[in-house]
């Protein structure tokens, strides 16, 4: 890997892991006590744990912030004990990335007034290890130049479930990778319209990770959600010493959810993107994703911390959290087999995305004891 940082860029680059998602669309092996970035989805590593693995030899564990709940912080730091307990930053209650990347921001900035922070999710698959770290150093030298920098994965099919990024002129090369001025970011389009972005070849999907310096962002922030700017600036003061928990506790409900999409990069100036192509990236979205990344024999079948035998069987997903537990199936073709100690879930491959229907209908129905 080409090394484009000094020790001096090393010193200054933190990433920031967001963990505090609830994970349900891989209901019911992730529920709230075990949120999809918990599992051992693709080998012995948890999403959490391969997250640190594959960004460790560019920033150290010393640089790495992980942003969560009080819930999930104690069994996440029970994976990751290389991270300081400090560094775990604890959200009372869910209010959006907007509001997580400002409390990021503060926090790096109160260690460092040239913090670079590279904003990363904890639940994503990533094939290509060296590219992405060479994607980084790039975008780190991207985000010193005071651009607002993303990473936008390659579209492989038509997906209406991304949000997209139209990507404009070329600025520059750099380590090997363009760099692109992002024209707009698009909702997640209807399938027609996802089809043209496919064939226009000049979009990307939104990957969701950024990069830029702390002070930059907060700028922005300032700038296009003064409220929440505001609610920042006034726990601020307050981290280190005594009284940062009971500020945090008084400030952070007061704030406006929203997302660092909408409230920010949709209206930032200077936002550029870094193409990333052949990345093998995979946000893990719905079970049936899980084909894409996961090892299978020859008959298409994927097992998942169990034993199974599958008798004239294909394409199916077996999955336990019992890996002595044997799942059988006769006959079957394309089907999802997930066994819980709370729940037992049988579905074709192609309605895997229905899940979202059954954690609705277990809300609805009161019966929180199985999310």
């Amino acid at each position: 890997m080409a090394d484009l940082l000094t020790e001096t860029d090393r010193d200054r680059f933190y990433a920031v892991i967001m963990a505090g998602g609830g994970g349900t669309r891989l209901w019911p092996w992730s529920r709230r006590g075990q949120t999809k970035q918990m599992l051992r989805i693709a080998g012995d590593r948890s999403m959490f744990q391969v997250t640190i693995d594959r960004i460790r030899s560019l920033i150290s564990t010393d640089h790495m912030l992980v942003i969560t709940t009080a819930e999930q912080a104690e069994k996440l730091e029970s994976q990751a004990d290389e991270i300081r307990h400090e560094n775990y930053v604890l959200e009372p209650m869910p209010k959006g990335t907007a509001s997580v990347v400002g409390m990021a921001a503060i926090q790096l900035l109160a260690r460092n007034k040239d913090a670079v922070m590279a904003i990363l999710t904890a639940d994503h698959f990533i094939r290509d290890v060296d590219y992405f770290n060479r994607l980084l150093e790039t975008a780190f030298t991207e985000a010193e130049k005071g651009h607002l920098v993303t990473l936008g994965i390659e579209p492989t099919f038509p997906s209406t479930g991304m949000g997209y990024i139209d990507q404009g002129e070329l600025l520059e090369t750099v380590g090997g990778n363009p760099v692109h001025k992002v024209n707009r970011f698009r909702e997640k389009p209807d399938r027609e319209t996802a089809e043209k972005f496919l064939m226009a070849g000049n979009f990307s999907w939104n990957s969701g990770m950024f990069i830029w310096r702390a002070d930059r962002i907060l700028d922005e922030i300032r700038r296009d959600l003064p409220d929440l700017y505001e609610k920042l600036m006034e726990i601020a003061p307050a981290i280190g010493t005594a009284e940062y928990e009971a500020k945090v506790a008084e400030v952070w409900p007061k704030i406006t959810p929203q997302t660092i999409d909408y409230g920010v990069m949709e209206k930032a100036d200077d936002v550029v993107v870094l193409p990333a192509r052949g990345l093998g990236w995979n946000d893990i979205g719905s079970w049936e994703s899980i084909y894409d990344i996961a090892d299978a024999d020859e008959n298409g079948n994927i097992f998942i911390n169990c034993r199974s035998f599958h008798l004239d069987s294909n394409g199916v997903l077996s999955c336990s959290e019992n890996k002595d537990k044997m799942i059988i199936t006769v006959g079957m073709k394309d089907i999802v087999v997930v066994e819980t100690d709370k729940a037992v879930m049988v579905c074709p491959k192609h309605d895997t995305q229905r899940v979202k229907e059954i954690v609705q209908y277990l809300k609805d129905s009161g019966l929180d004891s199985y999310l």
